[in-house]
């Protein structure tokens, strides 16, 4: 009890107006502090996302082909406490008061950045340098991908190692061996090397000619010959040898005339006459010639012709040199092993000496591969905002090379990603320390009520 119960107690004004702090005061100083606090945790939850993409670059440096990517922030809505003002006679213009409420995720860009090339000397790995994707199909669907691991199946086919999807390209003309690019792709175009597969056989029809007869000699020395073989390929592929002799005129300058005879039991006949130009040495007529080959009666092969070019030999005052520089028969053969250009060709050696065109790769551009999307296994897919795929052979409309025996290697800088790994640790920390002080004035705004 007070000693003197009569005694009035005046009440200090600095201690009632602190004791009495208006609740509506209190309660927009929360609303403030919070706002701290909600903006360190959404830069929090920012940087733990730029935590986890940083981790996935660092998790896929040696990925085949693999893309970066990297987080770009943006921030968050702004609170205007008051607008511009624009200067006046009186006053000067003064400038909006605004404070930020934190940040968001803008959005994950991708690295199409070309990757190193890695000698592998595997004929069915490939790298695609410059711009471009591997078109893979499953039969229903088309995906892409840079990742050139291939192999080859049971059946022939270019498998893609990390999805079993197949390679879809161009498959030539078995008869002419021509390629046909303006075809259109489709999921089920897949390319096939039926390695150990045997070609068909084709009969010879035409053989070329070419090289240089002296044109020295009818003045100095007479009649002069030359003789050299061709060989042929009948229906069933059989060689047979030609012999074919040219004689010059001994009465007409410029003039040759040509004889075939045949080995082994077999007639051959055809015969002609070449003329050329004396002053330009070219020839003016006698070609073309033919031949016809008669095998053995035993053989029961039918004979059959042989057209005869001889439109690129010369007559001019060098040595004699004459051979068969073309034929289009072959023999039957097995496919032994093929080569793959930069333009994606697919070209096959057969064990006749043959060799021929099989296919070729598809390869596809995008108006924006920043827009394609991932779906794992190495693989990308077409998106709205990729744009439409644009497909053709390697080496054309922008389209880059296709190199056998290489894979390209991830892009990924280690050093860049420490160093963004460091940068994003450190924002990261900085930001729960915004979290734990505010917490700490909100705990001392709360005690100023005791």
């Amino acid at each position: 009890m007070h000693p003197n119960p009569n005694r009035t107690v005046a009440t200090s004004p600095r201690r009632f107006a602190a004791t009495r702090c208006p609740n509506g005061t209190k309660g927009n100083k929360q609303k403030k502090m919070l706002q701290a606090m909600l903006a360190g945790v959404a830069s929090i939850k920012a940087q733990q996302t730029r935590m986890n993409v940083i981790g996935n670059n660092l998790a896929n440096v040696n990925t085949t082909a693999y893309k970066g990517s990297r987080v770009t922030f943006q921030d968050m809505l702004a609170q205007t406490l008051r607008g511009a003002s624009r200067p006046t006679g009186q006053l000067g213009g003064l400038n909006p008061v605004q404070f930020g409420l934190g940040v968001l995720i803008a959005g994950t860009d991708v690295n199409t950045e070309q990757g190193s090339l890695n000698a592998t000397n595997r004929p069915t790995d490939f790298a695609i340098q410059g711009n471009g994707f591997f078109a893979i199909g499953n039969g229903e669907s088309i995906s892409y991908t840079r990742d050139g691991a291939f192999n080859l199946d049971a059946n022939g086919d270019l498998v893609h190692q990390a999805t079993g999807n197949r390679m879809l390209g161009w498959t030539a003309d078995q008869a002419t061996g021509k390629i046909d690019t303006n075809q259109p792709i489709s999921p089920t175009s897949t390319l096939r090397i039926p390695i150990g597969a045997r070609t068909a056989v084709q009969v010879t029809t035409n053989v070329t000619v070419s090289g240089n007869l002296d044109s020295r000699a009818f003045s100095t020395a007479g009649t002069q010959s030359t003789s050299f073989t061709m060989r042929v390929f009948d229906t069933l592929g059989t060689e047979h040898l030609v012999t074919a002799t040219l004689t010059e005129s001994t009465t007409t300058p410029n003039t040759w005339d040509w004889t075939v005879a045949g080995a082994g039991g077999d007639t051959v006949t055809g015969s002609g006459t070449l003329v050329f130009d004396p002053s330009t040495g070219q020839l003016t007529s006698g070609n073309p010639g033919s031949m016809t080959v008669t095998p053995p009666a035993a053989s029961g092969v039918p004979p059959f012709t042989v057209a005869m070019d001889f439109g690129t030999i010369s007559q001019r005052a060098s040595e004699m040199q004459i051979q068969m520089s073309n034929q289009n028969g072959f023999a039957p053969g097995s496919l032994s092993s093929f080569s793959v250009g930069t333009d994606g060709t697919i070209t096959g050696l057969y064990t006749n000496g043959l060799t021929r065109p099989l296919g070729q790769i598809a390869t596809a551009i995008f108006p924006n591969s920043n827009g394609l999307e991932r779906t794992g296994s190495n693989v990308w897919r077409q998106t709205d905002n990729s744009g439409i795929p644009v497909i053709g052979p390697p080496r054309s409309g922008g389209r880059g090379y296709v190199n056998s025996g290489f894979l390209e290697q991830s892009n990924i800088d280690i050093s860049n990603e420490f160093t963004d790994l460091i940068v994003t640790q450190r924002g990261f920390q900085a930001n729960t320390k915004v979290v734990t002080t505010v917490d700490e004035m909100l705990q001392d705004l709360i005690n100023m009520k005791r």
